[in-house]
């Protein structure tokens, strides 16, 4: 009976989290839709994006916790509830204002749902068991990816692209009521205490970080961080840090527990998931280095990224049975190994079809078997149940952290060479070098048979 509730728990889960993914893929073939009906200028568009990223990353650490304090099945509702409210928003935007405001709550609310849905994994499996099925929901991001683009392909042939998200309503109204019936909902047994400085601080830190990162001009190359509308902001940024920490080490009930960071293994986490987010930045502009090498058109462009989102789909449950059986150290190393070789093989003659294919499958393996599942394995196993969610929350934290700062960095290295294929090239190999250094880290991760005791000795 319980392994029957568990599978109606999972199906619930993957909803949300297919729901929360599929509006990153379906946004770029609305756009020109958009752009039809409403006035979208140059530097509005890439805020369509940007946006949901920024409110994603201040809602990850605030409904993580909240979720930690008051229970899974309140929180998870809660976030869907306001995606759902943000999709309705954007649905009904006549004007870019509304549309941005609508993206930012939509952000905000899928901000809990990825966190929460791998926190409740912990709460209901073993650690044998939770691998292979924290390795099933990164196949869910795979399988959003191929079926985003094709799914608003479909509804744009018969509808405006407010169907696009008009279609969300449904089924967060589906996943609010079976998670009212299903989820855990066990409180915290401590006295409900909310951070708000720590809330308000890291608010203020990772926006600040995001907008300045977001508006560093890649043509000025790194002259570019010194322009007025990025410097400010980054200094804002590196005087909240460490305010943040010192606030955070204090509180009876942080946002983040800075202490969590005093383990090596997490310390260890951060750092991969911050290289990961760098690597991944890669496959926003493979699309525009296919577009450039072999001549096709930006959706044909789109489509040669399928042998990399099948890698991820394939990959990510194959990857977290293999952690059941032999560790997340091994996974994690392979990954990065996976990565940093498929960038190196863009390195080497992006300009073949061949090398291009094989380096987004290699690169694909890499990101299921690191963001799939190892890293949050890992996390599960490192804190108390209490902290589940906002451990869960961390990894996103310095994942979409890297993501911004490795686009960034592309960027700049592209717009400093002449031949755009030639920064392509200069910028994998240099992102290569970042995938085995952070490889070398990661070796200093724990054996198998040291990661159980650690679940054993958090789970008594």
């Amino acid at each position: 009976m319980t392994q029957h509730r568990n599978g109606k728990i999972l199906a619930l889960l993957f909803t949300g989290v297919l729901m929360g993914a599929l509006d990153i893929s379906i946004v770029g073939p609305a756009i020109p839709a958009i752009e039809q009906t409403i006035k979208v200028d140059h530097r509005s568009l890439s805020w369509i994006f940007s946006i949901y990223v920024l409110f994603n990353l201040v809602g990850v650490s605030l409904l993580a916790k909240l979720s930690d304090l008051y229970g899974r099945r309140n929180i998870y509702i809660f976030s869907v509830a306001v995606f759902a409210l943000g999709s309705a928003v954007v649905a009904m935007s006549d004007n870019i204002t509304f549309l941005l405001i609508g993206r930012a709550i939509q952000g905000f609310g899928s901000s809990g749902i990825f966190p929460v849905a791998s926190a409740v994994i912990g709460d209901i499996f073993p650690p044998e068991k939770r691998g292979r099925t924290l390795g099933m929901i990164g196949a869910v991001f795979g399988i959003a990816f191929i079926i985003g683009p094709v799914i608003a392909g479909v509804l744009l042939l018969w509808f405006d692209w407010n169907a696009l998200f008009l279609v969300n309503l449904p089924i967060a109204a589906v996943v609010i009521f079976y998670s009212w019936r299903l989820l855990p909902s066990k409180k915290s047994l401590l006295k409900p205490y909310f951070d708000w400085m720590g809330m308000v601080l890291i608010a203020v830190l990772v926006s600040s970080f995001a907008y300045g990162i977001n508006n560093i001009d890649a043509a000025e190359g790194f002259k570019g961080i010194f322009s007025i509308e990025v410097y400010p902001f980054l200094i804002i940024t590196m005087i909240t840090l460490p305010l943040f920490i010192f606030i955070e080490k204090r509180s009876p009930s942080p946002v983040v527990k800075i202490q969590l960071f005093d383990v090596k293994q997490i310390r260890i986490v951060g750092i991969v998931a911050f290289g990961t987010g760098i690597i991944q930045a890669v496959t926003i502009f493979v699309p525009e280095l296919a577009v450039n090498v072999f001549g096709v058109s930006t959706s044909e462009a789109s489509f040669m990224l399928i042998p990399f989102v099948l890698a991820i789909a394939i990959g990510s449950p194959v990857a977290g049975r293999l952690i059941d059986k032999i560790g997340s150290r091994s996974i994690v190393m392979a990954g990065l190994l996976f990565a940093g070789s498929g960038l190196i093989v863009f390195y080497m003659d992006s300009a073949s079809k061949v090398n291009f294919y094989t380096a987004g499958m290699l690169m694909g393996l890499g990101s299921a078997m690191l963001q799939g599942s190892a890293l949050r394995y890992i996390m599960l196993n490192e804190v108390q149940s209490s902290e589940r969610a906002l451990g869960q929350g961390i990894i996103t934290l310095f994942t979409s952290t890297g993501q911004m700062t490795g686009a960034t960095l592309i960027g700049i290295i592209v717009a400093s060479f002449t031949l755009r294929v030639d920064g392509y090239s200069q910028s994998f190999l240099v992102i290569a070098i970042i995938a085995f250094s952070v490889l070398m880290i990661s070796s200093r991760l724990k054996s198998r048979s040291e990661e159980l005791a650690s679940a054993s000795a958090v789970a008594s």
